[in-house]
């Protein structure tokens, strides 16, 4: 199986992670990672990287969080200031 498919089983199992979405199969990385990481818990983040890796998850993060290079963005503060400190840490 692809990491696609992983990622795609995976935010499927946690429909709560994304509650006003109707299809799930379109979802980017980018929007997973961000739903995972600012609505889901330790478990979630664990089962993401699992999937992608810890330093996917990272780049991921590290792009999309900073909104002068990709327009708007949607980690909530404290979510950034973790998940900053966390991955200039283990990724």
């Amino acid at each position: 199986m692809s990491d696609n498919t992983h990622l795609n089983d995976f935010i499927k199992q946690r429909k709560y992670l994304l509650w006003y979405v109707s299809d799930y199969d379109v979802l980017s990385a980018e929007t997973i990672v961000e739903a995972t990481l600012n609505y889901g818990d330790w478990d979630d983040v664990q089962a993401l990287i699992g999937i992608l890796g810890i330093k996917a998850v990272a780049e991921i993060f590290r792009t999309r969080s900073q909104p002068s290079k990709v327009g708007r963005q949607n980690y909530f503060p404290e979510v950034k200031n973790y998940f900053g400190l966390y991955f200039d840490k283990y990724a």
